[in-house]
């Protein structure tokens, strides 16, 4: 098979070295990649906001497979154009990535079957929202209804903070994203991210993971895109996958096809584990960054069937295959991350790969032959062990060998895992 790939960050790199390893695969694409990706696939230098571009590459270069890698392009309706024209798609249809492109939208679908979630009302109006608050009190949750690159959640834990955050996102902080507001209930427990493959009617489990956040050891500081994961996330036992399963994802699925958008793609769900069980804190569209990488680098069965089969309506009855040790993953950013950072410093050195390490690029180019760091998460340097410490002392060890003095990282990725003694 010939097959596209759409992305250019980590995630990406993590699905096309997945990818590269299936035997069914002819030739990997990537548009627009990365150096990391490079070594894997050939890169095309298309415009991916230009859905015609890619249509117009996909039917020159005999495309039969497109893997849609971020959410961005699933919103706009990518996967339909490529539908439309009988080619192949991993990724939601523009409908059904409401579920991450309108978090009012994911919260309506939860109301309407009953997929235990946080209370929650929604605003245009910056005055409502605010006396709402009030009503309320803190600790309270506020989200920009969009797309806002990870970053239009703020957890308020004073009425001040969340009155400010309502007022940044109607000041147009996130752009469009912000033009409605989303006030939910603070839902306190253990965050987990958990992962499905869909095709419309039937979900696969695929994992879990444990994001971190906040840019600051101890998760604290301002929220990032994530500083780092693990997998699989101890929370996650047997009993709760069972019971997110029946509670949260078969009725989405279901009342996504009932209301006419059935969800085909992978379904991530971002989960607290309360005193109650699993409840929705958000949903999203695409794998998981970082979590796809620590996720791929335990998947034993070959990726490409299982898109393939979520992309055609073939899931029901197939599994997948997974290591038993935990993958770690820690995130390499550049400094002033998640505010303003300096582009394009130089990246002297990566350490030289292992079997049970890989270094993921997730926001790198080559100026001049030479690497530099172009965004604000920039590598994924990722480690497999027997045990969370293991997996954490094979990343770290491997951190210390990137020669780059533009970057830094958490240091505690894992510590919740740890804590148990995992």
């Amino acid at each position: 098979m010939k097959v596209l790939l759409i992305g250019s960050g980590g995630r990406e790199h993590a699905l096309a070295w997945k990818l590269a390893q299936s035997p069914r695969l002819t030739q990997l694409f990537a548009a627009p990649g990365n150096p990391g990706i490079a070594d894997v696939a050939t890169l095309i230098e298309i415009d991916v906001e230009n859905h015609e571009a890619v249509l117009s590459f996909c039917l020159s270069a005999g495309i039969d497979f497109v893997v849609v890698g971020p959410e961005a392009p699933l919103v706009a309706g990518l996967a339909d154009m490529l539908r439309a024209e009988n080619i192949l798609v991993f990724g939601p249809s523009q409908a059904a990535a409401q579920l991450e492109g309108s978090k009012g939208f994911t919260k309506d679908i939860c109301a309407r079957y009953n997929i235990p979630t946080g209370a929650y009302r929604r605003f245009t109006d910056a005055a409502a929202a605010i006396a709402y608050i009030h009503e309320q009190g803190a600790p309270i949750v506020i989200k920009a209804d969009g797309l806002a690159a990870g970053k239009g959640v703020t957890v308020a834990m004073t009425v001040e903070e969340a009155v400010a955050a309502v007022e940044d996102c109607f000041s147009g902080a996130f752009g469009a994203a912000g033009a409605e507001v989303v006030v939910e209930a603070f839902l306190d427990g253990e965050e987990a991210s958990f992962f499905c493959l869909c095709d419309g009617t039937n979900a696969l489990p695929l994992g879990s993971a444990q994001d971190h956040k906040r840019v600051g050891e101890g998760d604290t500081g301002p929220n990032t895109g994530g500083m780092g994961a693990y997998s699989p996330a101890p929370v996650m036992s047997a009993e709760m996958v069972e019971r997110t399963m029946r509670e949260i994802i078969e009725p989405t699925l279901s009342g996504m096809a009932e209301s006419g958008h059935p969800f085909e793609g992978v379904l991530f769900a971002g989960l607290m584990i309360t005193e109650k069980g699993p409840e929705l804190i958000e949903y999203n569209v695409r794998f998981g960054d970082p979590e796809c990488q620590v996720l791929m680098m335990r998947l034993k069965s070959d990726l490409l069937p299982l898109l393939l089969a979520s992309a055609t309506g073939e899931l029901a009855g197939l599994q997948a295959e997974w290591r038993d040790d935990t993958a770690l993953t820690v995130v390499m950013a550049s400094k002033g991350y998640p505010a303003a950072y300096d582009k394009g410093t130089p990246i002297a050195a990566l350490p030289a790969e292992e079997a049970a390490m890989k270094v993921f690029h997730a926001g790198t180019a080559l100026k001049n032959g030479a690497l530099v760091a172009t965004g604000g998460r920039v590598l994924n340097v990722t480690a497999i062990g027997d045990t969370v410490e293991a997996a954490r002392d094979a990343a770290y060890a491997a951190v210390d060998k990137v020669s780059w003095e533009n970057g830094f990282c958490r240091r505690d990725i894992g510590w919740r895992a740890i804590g148990r003694n995992v």
